[in-house]
């Protein structure tokens, strides 16, 4: 079966990326810090996709990103030349923009499509492992080719080795009701409408769950991988980026974000928990 990661991104731009860890919105940073930031999360997300050679990888940007820079960004990534493709969303939400990004690898299962099975990452996941996109690429693997998944596949497609590609969906949690991972086959009968915006206040990751039970697909669980809105995001990874890069020296399977790490020193962000209040 014939994989593919994608990266749904925005372009680095001030004024544009984590403003909600500004100063303007109560946050830390300035407009600048906080583009800085995310554009050396993103940088270190895709080097972790890149590592992961079972699957073709691109890069999906927002329509009015300024994709010379994103370019200029990317040419000098160590395996840049790894990426198949990158190309600008279409669509006015989310919502709409992750369907184009989802229809423009799997086409519905049609003979031109890019990937029998797509694997979707945001650009702001520092803590992100090859590990875990491998986990959810080996998962999606195995589900497709269970009785259930064959079952509810809405399209007869094959793979390349004469396989039947049935359907199957895997997620993986962020924090706030939110996923940082969401793939599935292309014979799977689902879409992102509503997913993150609805009428009904429903969290991203609770409405994928029920699009899943309700069309009965076969659905995986990968690690929580979370994301950085916030200023209480950013302190809760610190600890975490610290723990990676230490026990990377005795486990080379890890990757370090060097990137995000030696930005957040640059600002000279630190992770504190206030004392207990003795007269409490």
């Amino acid at each position: 079966m014939k994989k593919a990661i994608l990266v749904f991104t925005k372009v680095p731009k001030v004024g544009d990326c984590k403003t909600r860890l500004t100063e303007a919105r109560g946050g830390i940073l300035t407009y600048e810090e906080a583009t800085e930031f995310y554009e050396a999360c993103l940088l270190d997300v895709i080097d972790v996709c890149l590592t992961v050679e079972e699957a073709d990888f691109w890069i999906c940007y927002n329509q009015e990103g300024d994709r010379n820079y994103l370019n200029t960004l990317i040419a000098h990534l160590k395996h840049s030349k790894r990426i198949a493709g990158v190309f600008p969303d279409q669509g006015g939400s989310f919502d709409e923009c992750m369907q184009y990004a989802m229809d423009y690898i799997l086409k519905s299962g049609a003979e031109d499509r890019l990937a029998d099975a797509l694997l979707i990452s945001g650009g702001d996941l520092p803590t992100l492992q090859p590990y875990v996109l491998k986990d959810a690429l080996k998962k999606l693997e195995y589900l497709n080719q269970t009785e259930a998944g064959q079952k509810v596949a809405f399209n007869k497609v094959q793979a390349n080795d004469g396989t039947a590609i049935g359907s199957a969906l895997v997620e993986g949690a962020c924090q706030e009701g939110g996923f940082s991972l969401v793939g599935l086959t292309c014979t799977t009968d689902f879409n992102f409408y509503s997913v993150f915006y609805n009428m009904e206040g429903v969290t991203a990751l609770d409405m994928l769950a029920t699009k899943a039970i309700k069309e009965e697909i076969p659905l995986a669980y990968v690690e929580e991988v979370p994301d950085i809105d916030i200023p209480v995001d950013l302190a809760s990874q610190l600890p975490m980026l610290r723990i990676i890069e230490h026990a990377a020296k005795y486990d080379s399977s890890l990757t370090v974000p060097r990137r995000t790490i030696d930005i957040l020193n640059k600002m000279g962000i630190e992770s504190v928990a206030l004392p207990p209040d003795k007269g409490n």
